[in-house]
């Protein structure tokens, strides 16, 4: 069985691709530059060259592949015309089963993050390839700039009230994507994918404080503030209103996930916030 991941040189990709190779998986790894990857290429898997923006080369990637795990793209406002590329290629493919990486409650979501993710699902619906939906909630290395500045400054800022975020580590969701990937009984299925451990703007303080030994208290800001905040910090207009959005959305519980399909997935608890934040800090 060939097993393929697009997005493979990104963080959670590469994840994936360690997963498989130690299960010793016939791997396919898709990518835009290989040269990103020549480490994995030496290691036995197959690096095939493809942008979700190019049809033929997506035909040629997947060729003979049986199953394959569709990253989301970076690109928002351009990821469903994409993935749609990649989902046609599957289609043209004969896969056999076509995971994709989404986000909690895609259809009623309202956050930014999630208008793509609902659009691919829709397109998904009603492909001919039989797919499996892996609803990612936060990871918490999405802190690691956020939980640094607020072991320096004392105060960790953001705009998500007294909501909670049910993290996990991109290493978790990645070996869940590698279970679903390897076994079968997952087609049709939808798994809604967060640690067990879901915490508030302070519990998170708390958590930085416990693993850096300073004391950090949670500021919560209006997500107008948060956004200038976020940009005076230097990151564009665009991510700045996205990131807001979504401390927005966690206000709202869209990020909270009590399903425990991470934890079935896994077959162990995933990793704890303060395991997580200690990696990430240290």
């Amino acid at each position: 069985m060939a097993v393929a991941v697009t997005g493979a040189s990104g963080q959670l990709g590469r994840l994936v691709v360690e997963a498989l190779l130690a299960d010793g998986v016939e791997t396919v790894a898709i990518v835009r530059d290989p040269a990103r990857i020549e480490d994995l290429a030496e290691r036995g898997v197959r690096v095939r060259q493809a942008s979700y923006d190019d049809p033929a080369a997506l035909d040629a990637a997947l060729a003979g592949v049986d199953r394959l795990l569709l990253i989301s793209g970076s690109e928002i406002g351009q990821r469903v015309a994409q993935h749609t590329n990649v989902i046609r290629a599957a289609e043209r493919a004969g896969v056999d089963l076509l995971a994709y990486t989404s986000i909690p409650l895609a259809t009623e979501n309202p956050m930014i993050l999630a208008q793509d993710h609902r659009g691919t699902e829709e397109v998904l619906a009603t492909a001919t390839v039989p797919t499996v939906l892996l609803r990612n909630s936060w990871y918490w290395e999405n802190y690691a700039a956020g939980a640094a500045h607020a072991a320096q400054t004392g105060v960790l800022t953001g705009a998500s009230g007294e909501g909670k975020v049910s993290g996990a580590t991109r290493a978790d969701y990645a070996a869940a994507a590698a279970k679903v990937l390897t076994t079968d009984g997952h087609e049709g299925r939808v798994y809604e994918l967060g640690g067990d451990d879901a915490l508030t703007g302070a519990d998170l303080a708390a958590v930085i404080a416990q693993v850096t030994g300073e004391p950090v208290r949670y500021e919560n800001l209006t997500e107008a503030d948060y956004a200038a905040v976020l940009r005076q910090a230097g990151l564009p207009d665009a991510v700045a209103a996205t990131l807001a959005d979504a401390d927005t959305g966690i206000a709202a519980g869209l990020l909270e996930v009590d399903t425990g399909d991470l934890r079935t997935l896994l077959g162990a608890a995933p990793t704890s916030p303060v395991e997580a934040l200690r990696a990430i800090l240290s």
